[in-house]
């Protein structure tokens, strides 16, 4: 990833008031509602934020394509930060920053939206599906979510009610994975968490098939962090008991992430199957 080739970040209004930022591979979606000054100067803050955000990743790359091991990088950037601490739970099953780069992206652009612009009523930044969400009291949203990051046609509604992260991971997803799951959508304290966790419960939803086909993620890109790693390229037919077992094998990473609190809960889907990880009074799907 390197920003020179991009040309310079893209700024559109889209319909119902949406604002579209577009520079190299991030693309994001921001709807914000509340009194119009409020929502002028905060599409404004984000506008000028993100001029520099792509320029910013670059620089701290080959930091950020590293494995967590003991110690956390040395790393500038806030975006850069963010990921790095929101991955740090992680650590002990090979991650690098990058799984939580689209979440920490869309939570940057927030926090500056809602610096300058602190009475809106509700906003988000969408990233490619990794979205970070602000909900004043009273107030609330609903996002909708996927059975299959291929076809991306929402098939259920998640109600938000408070400020939060939303995040969708998957082996047809924009990044690569090692698991099968055709859209793990987790919820969590803000985006770059559910980021860094959706791609560890997607990585988990997995079996051996012969119908299941991988690649090495470096002969796929060679920049890629995953390096040798073997990342899902095709799912062919599984029987119900494969797909059993390899959504459970999602969901026991699922529970033990939602027992420390990294989570609020997850969504899991393979071959049409849900699977619902979630505190028993509450109800993710509306």
């Amino acid at each position: 990833m390197n920003s020179e080739p991009w040309g310079k970040p893209q700024t559109h209004t889209l319909s119902d008031n949406r604002l579209h930022l577009q520079h190299g591979p991030i693309d994001l979606i921001i709807k914000a509602d509340g009194d119009r000054t409020q929502v002028a100067d905060g599409y404004q803050a984000a506008i000028s934020r993100f001029q520099n955000v792509l320029t910013e990743l670059v620089g701290e790359l080959d930091l950020l394509r590293r494995p967590l091991i003991e110690k956390r990088p040395p790393l500038r950037m806030p975006i850069a930060k963010r990921m790095a601490v929101a991955c740090w739970p992680h650590r002990a099953n090979i991650i690098t920053p990058m799984a939580s780069v689209a979440g920490a992206v869309a939570d940057d652009i927030l926090d500056v939206m809602l610096q300058t612009s602190p009475e809106l009523h509700t906003a988000f930044v969408n990233n490619g599906g990794d979205i970070a969400c602000h909900v004043s009291v009273g107030r609330g949203l609903r996002i909708g979510v996927v059975k299959d990051l291929h076809k991306a046609v929402p098939e259920g509604v998640i109600p938000i009610n408070h400020s939060c992260g939303i995040a969708t991971s998957g082996w047809r997803g924009r990044s690569f994975s090692l698991g099968i799951a055709d859209a793990v959508t987790v919820i969590a304290k803000n985006a770059a968490e559910a980021d860094a966790a959706a791609t560890m419960v997607a990585n988990a939803v997995n079996i051996d098939a012969a119908t299941i086909a991988r690649q090495p993620a470096q002969t796929l890109d060679p920049d890629s962090d995953l390096g040798g790693l073997l990342v899902t390229t095709g799912v062919g037919s599984l029987s119900a008991t494969q797909i059993e077992t390899a959504l459970q094998s999602g969901v026991k990473i699922a529970e033990s992430l939602l027992d420390k609190n990294l989570i609020a809960g997850a969504l899991l889907s393979l071959n049409g199957t849900w699977r619902a990880v979630q505190k028993t009074h509450a109800k993710m799907l509306s």
